[in-house]
C-alpha cells in the first residue's frame, strides 16, 4: 500500500500554508499543525484515562490520517469558507467529504482503510448536521486538539499583526475552544499549567530545519517529520502482514510522533555528524536520554512519564516491556508470536526506522526534483538508498521495491 504516488500525496501536507492573509513571523504549514494536534490529542487524552475514562486511541489514530487526506485535497478552500459550508449547508458539506474519499481511492489499495476513511467520513459528518447526534469522547478530545493547536498559531502570529485584524478570529477561537473546557487536560493548557510549559518545550521542534545545512524545498520541520514519520509507521504497520494488537498499533504510532523528542533540547544533530566517530552515536544518544531525564521529565506528568521515556528510549529497535521496567529487544517474529499482547507493551522501532529514512529520503529526493540540490541532498539520498539491499524484508514491509520506484523519474 505505502508507494510513491501515496507517499508523495502526503508529503504535500509540507506545502500547505496556513494563516497566508495575515503576517507571519515563521512558515506555518499543515504539516506542523497536524503534529502539535497530535501531541495535545495525547496530553488531552491522558488527562481524561487518568480520570477514569477509555479513550479508542485507533479512532483518533486514524482520525489525524484522514484529516490531513482531507486537508491535503481541500488546501484551496480556506477554513473559514469551509466552517460556513459545513454549518450553513450541511449536506453539500457531506457531498464534498465523499468528494475527498473518491480523490483517494486510487492512491489508498487497502481496501479496509477505504472502507475506515469511508465510515470515519459518514461517522463525523452526521455529527456536523445538528442531526441530533452528540459527539463522541474522542470527537471532542480531537476537536480540542484541533482548535488549541490553531489558538498556540493565533498567539504567535498576534504580535506582528494589528490587532483590528485579530478581532473577530480572537472571538470565535475563544467561542469554539470553550465547548471543551471540560476536558481536564485542555483546561490545564488554556490556564498554562504545567502541560503548557511541556507543549513549549515541544514547539521548539516547530522552529527547527531538518537538512539545516543545505537550501532544500519544501523546507520541513522537525515536528512536521515527526509526524510524517508516524503516519508512515501506522501504514507501514498495515502493510507488515502482522495482525497487531490495539496497543501495539498505539505504541508505533506515537514512539513514531515522539521518536525526536530529544532534540527539542538537544537540538537536531545531522547523521554525517552524529556518525564522524565510532563511539559518537552512542555517546550522543546517552546525553539525549540524561537531558531528557533532566529537563523533560519535570514536566510531564507522572501518568505518561514512564511511557513518553520508553517511547523516545531504543526507539528504533523491536522491544518489548515486562512489568514496566525490564526493556528487551526482540524480532519481528517474536513480537508476532510470543508478545503481541498489552501487557508487554510491544514497539515496532525498526518500522519506525524504516519510516524515518523514508521521510528523510522524500526530503531530499522532493527538493532535488524542485531543482534545489546540494552534495548533501545527493549523497544522503544515495546512503538512504543502500542501506536496504534488494530482497531484505525490515517488519515485513520491502523497503528496497519502494524506493526503485524513484528511479525511473
Amino acid at each position: 500500500m505505502v508507494n510513491k504516488a501515496l507517499a508523495l500525496k502526503i508529503f504535500e501536507g509540507f506545502s500547505i500554508e496556513r494563516w497566508n492573509d495575515l503576517v507571519r513571523p515563521f512558515d506555518l504549514i499543515e504539516m506542523d499543525k497536524s503534529a502539535e494536534k497530535m501531541v495535545l490529542v495525547y496530553i488531552i487524552g491522558k488527562f481524561e484515562e487518568q480520570r477514569g475514562k477509555k479513550i479508542d486511541w485507533e479512532w483518533l489514530i486514524y482520525a489525524s490520517f484522514f484529516e490531513l487526506l482531507r486537508k491535503i485535497a481541500l488546501c484551496d478552500i480556506k477554513s473559514p469558507v469551509q466552517r460556513m459550508i459545513r454549518k450553513q449547508y450541511p449536506e453539500e458539506y457531506s457531498k464534498l467529504n465523499q468528494w475527498v474519499l473518491e480523490q483517494y481511492k486510487g492512491l489508498i489499495t487497502d481496501e479496509w482503510l477505504i472502507k475506515k476513511f469511508q465510515a470515519y467520513i459518514e461517522e463525523t459528518s452526521s455529527v456536523e448536521k445538528a442531526s441530533g447526534k452528540e459527539p463522541t469522547l474522542e470527537m471532542r478530545i480531537f476537536r480540542a486538539a484541533h482548535k488549541y493547536s490553531t489558538m498556540r498559531e493565533f498567539e504567535m502570529i498576534a504580535p506582528v499583526n494589528e490587532h483590528i485584524r485579530l478581532q473577530r478570529i480572537e472571538r470565535e477561537l475563544n467561542e469554539d475552544i470553550g465547548e471543551y473546557l471540560d476536558l481536564r487536560g485542555l483546561q490545564m493548557l488554556v490556564t498554562k499549567q504545567r502541560p503548557y510549559e511541556f507543549l513549549l518545550i515541544i514547539e521548539k521542534l516547530r522552529f527547527q530545519t531538518r537538512w539545516n545545512q543545505t537550501p532544500r524545498v519544501p523546507k520541513t520541520s522537525v515536528l512536521g517529520h515527526s509526524f510524517f514519520v508516524a503516519v508512515l509507521t501506522l501504514l507501514l504497520s498495515r502493510d507488515s502482514g502482522a495482525k497487531m494488537c490495539p496497543e501495539r498499533l498505539y505504541n508505533n504510532y506515537f514512539s513514531a510522533l515522539f521518536h525526536d523528542l530529544p532534540e527539542a533540547v538537544t537540538r537536531d544533530i545531522i547523521s554525517p555528524v552524529k556518525q564522524a566517530t565510532s563511539g559518537l552515536p552512542s555517546i550522543v544518544k546517552d546525553i539525549e536520554d540524561t537531558i531528557v531525564k533532566n529537563e523533560l521529565l519535570p514536566l510531564m506528568e507522572d501518568f505518561y512519564a514512564d511511557e513518553l521515556l520508553y517511547f523516545t528510549s531504543d526507539e528504533f529497535e523491536n522491544r518489548i516491556r515486562f512489568a514496566d521496567v525490564d526493556i528487551r529487544h526482540v524480532s519481528f517474529d517474536d513480537l508476532n508470536k510470543k508478545f503481541n499482547e498489552g501487557k508487554y507493551a510491544p514497539v515496532d522501532g525498526r518500522l519506525v526506522r524504516v519510516s524515518d529514512h523514508i521521510a528523510a529520503f522524500l526530503e531530499a529526493d522532493s527538493s532535488i526534483n524542485y531543482g534545489i540540490t546540494s552534495k548533501h541532498l545527493r549523497d544522503g539520498r544515495r546512503n538512504l538508498v543502500r542501506l536496504y539491499p534488494d530482497g531484505q524484508t525490515i517488519n515485513g514491509f520491502d523497503v528496497a521495491a519502494f524506493f526503485k520506484e524513484f528511479e525511473s523519474q
